[in-house]
């Protein structure tokens, strides 16, 4: 059998389907086999066979007519929030158990107009709603370093189908962490772009504010074809950006700009990071965080020290209202795009009822799990009249206020700020269930790159736990449409290091 583990990165892969040492139909008739008899059977959740082996067979044709990019044929998967042609999207709901999109969304139809294969849809919180994949209506997932463990949330089965071997490559949502955590979960790498450089369109809504696709993959390296790919203006997403500091918002931009940071860092010598200002926020560190993430981050560091960055001590001084202003913002945000989920329109309706009130209450009650349902009582609360000024408008100007902390630092004291994704390593599976918010906590180090609109990335450090056997994920913020340079310093440290190389036992 020939599977995506069988090379060490995208480009190596790519390569030998160029040479046409291995097939498109052959890795993806191997890929699904690996998928059908995969330990984890929630991970998926709509595989169609005929519908992949088309995808192989079509980028087989681009091969042989010398026609192929990068991506041609490489096995991905793409988390189930994007609407998908063939394929069903639940947003792992009830509300959705059935929906099959007449559209593909955007980042979707550029990834196979590249010449990816999907193997189908991946699990996911419901409505992304969530930060262990444990509220898909269709059940929990497993962490592939441990099955007792959260692969993290809510893009949980992408990052969790990355890190088993399955695909070299997945998509996935990040509206307050859910790219970056579970990434760190899983040990694999994985990327929040500046808001606006990747098409919402297709992308079913959580908070409209705060959401942006992003890609996951083994390493760094591999992230810069997929996210340029995914990237790019699109006429048909009111958020999404023309120009990008006056370069055009299209393909080709964050790979120029990869490769020319990793120029720059090829001059230096033994120092390659030379110059380079490291902002360590003293609030990132402090009450909470588990020695042994601290430990992590704290080698990487010098990793980075070692090769000729500067450490600057930064303070990000409104840290711990955050989660505050984003728990009020984002389910405001998403009472209102989940209204439209009614049982009038489309999707699941209640087969008992007694008039239209009562079939909207009934449907939604039936069809939508607890933690969605506690985030639009959340959203309407703060939006009703009386609570909108002292809980919505006074959220917006925190979130200002949270984005201008940042911008300062990263203006006037660095260059890129850098630091645990969590505070722990993956919790045990059923470790929250009596406590509502006890997962919100655990996003107190993401939850400002989004306030913000900046990019941000994590990649594998370390390993911690227990048995020293749960990946642990570093942190890296830049400034808003810099994530050429920050895919380049994640390479560099990589190439210096082999955390990214770890892989859980049954894959080893």
């Amino acid at each position: 059998m020939t599977q995506p583990t069988d090379y060490p990165s995208i480009a190596a892969l790519g390569k030998a389907l160029r040479d046409r040492r291995v097939s498109a139909l052959e890795l993806a008739t191997d890929a699904l086999q690996a998928v059908h008899n995969g330990p984890d059977p929630h991970l998926f959740l709509h595989v169609d066979d005929a519908l992949t082996l088309a995808q192989a067979r079509a980028a087989d044709a681009l091969l042989a007519q010398g026609k192929a990019g990068p991506l041609a044929g490489i096995p991905i998967a793409h988390k189930d929030l994007f609407v998908t042609r063939g394929w069903r999207t639940t947003a792992a709901s009830r509300m959705l158990a059935d929906y099959v999109s007449p559209f593909d969304a955007t980042v979707v139809e550029r990834l196979e107009q590249a010449g990816t294969v999907s193997l189908g849809k991946l699990s996911c919180d419901e409505f992304a709603m969530g930060s262990g994949n444990e509220n898909s209506a269709f059940g929990a997932l497993q962490n592939p370093h441990d099955p007792d463990r959260v692969p993290g949330g809510s893009s949980g089965g992408s990052a969790a189908a990355v890190a088993a071997g399955l695909v070299l490559g997945t998509t996935g949502t990040d509206s307050g962490g859910s790219v970056r955590q579970p990434a760190a979960y899983c040990g694999v790498s994985g990327i929040k772009p500046t808001y606006g450089t990747v098409s919402r369109y297709g992308v079913i809504a959580y908070a409209s504010s705060l959401d942006q696709a992003g890609p996951l993959a083994r390493s760094a390296a591999d992230l810069v074809p997929l996210l340029d790919t995914m990237s790019g203006f699109d006429i048909q997403d009111s958020t999404s950006l023309e120009t990008c500091n006056g370069v055009a918002n299209a393909p080709g931009r964050i790979t120029a700009a990869y490769d020319h940071c990793r120029g720059l860092f090829g001059s230096g010598g033994g120092q390659p990071l030379a110059g380079l200002r490291i902002g360590v926020p003293r609030e990132f560190f402090g009450a909470g965080l588990a020695t042994a993430v601290a430990d992590a981050i704290e080698a990487a560091l010098r990793v980075f020290e070692s090769l000729g960055a500067r450490r600057v001590d930064i303070s990000l001084p409104l840290t711990r209202l955050a989660i505050p202003a984003y728990y009020v913002i984002a389910p405001a945000e998403a009472s209102s795009n989940l209204a439209r989920f009614d049982g009038v329109h489309f999707g699941y309706r209640t087969p008992q009822y007694q008039d239209l009130p009562d079939m909207i209450r009934r449907s939604r009650s039936e069809a939508l799990g607890p933690e969605v349902r506690k985030r639009i009582l959340v959203g309407t609360y703060v939006l009703s009249h009386g609570y909108y000024d002292a809980y919505y408008l006074q959220a917006q100007r925190v979130r200002r206020m949270v984005a201008n902390d940042y911008r300062q630092a990263l203006d006037q004291a660095c260059d890129v700020i850098m630091g645990p994704v969590t505070p722990n390593v993956a919790r045990r599976r059923g470790d929250h269930d009596h406590d509502p918010i006890a997962d919100w906590l655990g996003d107190i180090y993401t939850l400002g790159a989004n306030l913000a609109g900046l990019p941000a990335l994590s990649i594998p450090c370390g390993l911690g736990g227990p048995a020293k056997h749960l990946p642990i994920g570093l942190q890296i913020i830049g400034r808003h449409f810099d994530e050429g340079r920050l895919l380049a310093l994640a390479d560099c440290f990589q190439q210096h290091t082999d955390w990214h190389q770890h892989t859980p036992r049954h894959v080893a």
